[in-house]
């Protein structure tokens, strides 16, 4: 078990994507992602050991299958940040386990600001990146739900509510039956 995971038993732990993206001068390998050669990235891809995985932004990214299962295994929830081709292969393959959430910005205005604070992609990757928003927001009516990110502690804490929600939703229904068999004998 990972150390974050270690910590936050029976929570939420978010998945370190793969990419084939030149690492930022902020970001460590193995943390923010899993830096690889495009041609590491495909030998990994063509054996199957993604979740999924897509191009985006000209990189390719992907989710590694053994860490996300290691982590499912052990009763651990995981949040990952892809975009909707990710999404819709992960829904495909675990269309009982997955919640969806489409996360969007409060304006354009924010979304380019955040893009800009950043400071270390250039002019041209953050027009690139706010072009291929628009293709990702098309698809929004395809998630569960939809929140607008105004307030990151309150995204959080929607984003916890709604993982909470399903958890209750998602209650072993035969494990739920027998308790209430026994309520009632128990009653009787």
């Amino acid at each position: 078990m990972d150390q974050e995971a270690k910590s936050n038993p029976g929570g939420l732990v978010l998945s370190i994507s793969a990419t084939t993206r030149e690492k930022r001068p902020s970001e460590v390998d193995g943390v923010h992602y899993d830096f690889l050669s495009r041609g590491d990235f495909e030998a990994k891809r063509d054996s199957r050991q993604f979740l999924e995985w897509a191009e985006v932004h000209g990189n390719l990214y992907a989710t590694p299958r053994e860490r996300v299962e290691k982590l499912l295994d052990e009763g651990i929830d995981v949040l990952f940040d892809i975009d909707w081709q990710g999404t819709d292969q992960i829904r495909q393959q675990m269309p009982d386990d997955v919640v969806s959430v489409f996360i969007l910005p409060p304006s354009a205005d924010a979304l380019r600001q955040r893009l800009e604070r950043r400071a270390e992609d250039s002019d041209e990757v953050i027009q690139r990146r706010l072009r291929n928003a628009c293709t990702e927001m098309e698809h929004w009516g395809d998630y569960s739900v939809v929140l607008v990110n105004d307030d990151m502690e309150r995204a959080v804490t929607a984003v916890r509510a709604i993982l909470q929600a399903e958890r209750l939703r998602r209650t072993d229904k035969a494990g739920i039956a027998a308790f209430v068999d026994s309520l009632i004998d128990d009653l009787s």
